[in-house]
């Protein structure tokens, strides 16, 4: 099984971009997209039957042109849940799951920090999503990959520039300690298990300062899987030269 997660930063936007053709020759079994700012009527989804992808989940937020995840398959799932149960967290359209006989896949979508308040919204969804996965790989599902953009980057070698950054929402301590404790609770952070020392390889880049030609970005965007999927876990990789949005994609393979 492939997966690959892209934040898309509007998925009509990167349509026009030629995410669809791209896509097409992903050669994924799974794609969880995020911040699609659409809602689903406002798309044709004839147009990812034609690339490959019959069953299609979306779900988005509350206020138009906002945030949003999905989740597009090439084989239906047992199982789609939509949102946590948490109307607050549920309402921006943070988080969809698919289930299937070994393994469920989340595509889920931190809020940023973009100011004080934002940030202190960004710390409680932080713990509020931590218990609730915390929860539910305890009660109910085992085998567990929640792929997306967390809007953190969890070391030094996740940023371009962490000595600067060190007081800015996305590299501050309590969000990386909230990554490791995160991993602690049982998840593998798999990029860095196949790639433990590969620096310079980020997931996000401002649009201000010629940033991503100059590659001075920020490893946002994470494939994590429970430690139950370790044996089964195949490779994971970057994927930098993919330009539809200020993100890229990332990828895992899982021998199943």
């Amino acid at each position: 099984m492939k997966i690959i997660s892209y934040n898309v930063n509007g998925v009509r936007a990167a349509i026009k971009k030629g995410f669809l053709e791209w896509l097409s020759i992903s050669d994924a079994d799974i794609v969880c997209l995020q911040e699609i700012k659409a809602q689903e009527n406002q798309l044709d989804l004839d147009l990812f039957v034609k690339a490959g992808y019959s069953y299609t989940y979306w779900f988005s937020a509350q206020k138009k042109g906002y945030s949003g995840v999905a989740v597009l398959c090439k084989y239906k799932p047992n199982k789609v849940v939509y949102g946590v149960g948490i109307p607050y967290m549920d309402n921006e359209g943070r988080h969809l799951r698919v289930d299937f006989d070994e393994v469920s896949v989340m595509s889920m979508y931190l809020p940023s920090g973009t100011n004080v308040d934002r940030i202190a919204f960004k710390l409680q969804f932080m713990d509020d999503f931590r218990a609730y996965i915390k929860q539910l790989t305890q009660d109910s599902i085992s085998n567990l990959v929640v792929c997306g953009d967390y809007n953190v980057c969890h070391q030094a070698i996740d940023i371009h520039d962490p000595v600067r950054n060190k007081k800015v929402s996305g590299f501050l301590p309590e969000e990386r300690q909230w990554m490791t404790d995160f991993i602690a609770d049982g998840f593998i952070d798999t990029y860095r298990l196949f790639h433990p020392n590969q620096a310079h390889q980020y997931t996000w880049w401002s649009y201000r300062a010629n940033a991503r030609n100059n590659n001075k970005g920020w490893r946002l965007d994470y494939m994590m899987a429970t430690d139950s999927l370790k044996a089964l876990l195949k490779g994971a990789s970057i994927l930098q030269d993919v330009k539809h949005s200020d993100h890229c994609p990332v990828t895992l393979e899982l021998a199943l």
